[in-house]
């Protein structure tokens, strides 16, 4: 069925960039929300970036708003997620996620997400 795949995680330096993809297949319907959230060693699971399939409105969150962009390519099915200007503080497992109810007031909450990803690890250092 429904099966998102991300890519690209790795180690970086601080002050480093990063691309992350994330490839989707399986769905009914080409209208939802696809995002990318992100767990610390220890955290909880937040939101870092959203994007509508349907008219292209996107969201951050605030600490990487400036630093970070998502796009998509619809013809691939993919979604991106560029990383600037890393941060420590950027460290974690990093998943792609869908919300096919599309709740744009609430758009990178957790618990509104359908699928998800495996994730892939992002580690800031130097």
């Amino acid at each position: 069925q429904v099966q998102l795949v991300e890519s690209g995680g790795g180690p970086g330096q601080p002050g480093g960039s990063l691309t992350l993809s994330c490839v989707a297949s399986g769905f009914t319907s080409d209208n939802y929300l696809i995002g990318w959230f992100r767990q610390a060693p220890g955290g909880a699971r937040e939101g870092v970036s959203c994007i509508s399939t349907t008219d292209e409105r996107t969201w951050y969150t605030y600490s990487v708003e400036g630093r970070f962009t998502i796009s998509r390519d619809k013809a691939k099915n993919s979604v991106y997620l560029s990383m600037n200007s890393l941060k420590p503080e950027d460290t974690a497992v990093y998943y792609c996620a869908t919300d096919i109810d599309m709740d744009y007031a609430q758009a990178m909450h957790v618990l509104d997400y359908d699928y998800w990803g495996q994730g892939t690890q992002v580690t800031v250092s130097s």
